[in-house]
């Protein structure tokens, strides 16, 4: 496994771009460190080149560890469910000489936090 720590500080109007360096594999988890970052901040991490979401969640008050999920499919392009109209089948999400972007929103004016993006 490895971790990519990316440090975020946010502009006077609270909002900050960040991406971390090219990576391959799949997303474990995605770690929020909060340094100062104002209650409330938002966050929007998607791959890079294709814009898949990997995390997108408002209001966040305190330091949190994600676990994303992709919904899978069958070759015929219908959800993967466990049983016939049940609860779909996830998997990590994965990357291949990506880079993961993180938008902040609402940050609070210079403040900062820490993002660890861990990949297998």
């Amino acid at each position: 496994m490895r971790r990519y720590k990316v440090a975020i500080t946010t502009a006077a109007d609270g909002s900050a771009t960040a991406y971390t360096p090219r990576l391959s594999g799949k997303i474990h988890s995605i770690q929020y460190v909060k340094t100062d970052f104002a209650n409330g901040v938002g966050f929007t991490v998607t791959s890079e080149a294709t814009g898949e979401s990997i995390w997108a969640e408002a209001n966040v008050n305190a330091s949190a560890v994600r676990y994303p999920r992709a919904p899978t499919h069958s070759q015929a392009g219908a959800a993967a469910l466990f049983a016939a109209g049940g609860t779909a089948v996830q998997d990590k999400i994965g990357v291949a000489n990506d880079r993961v972007k993180i938008v902040v929103a609402a940050g609070g004016n210079a403040k900062s936090g820490t993002v660890h993006v861990l990949v297998d």
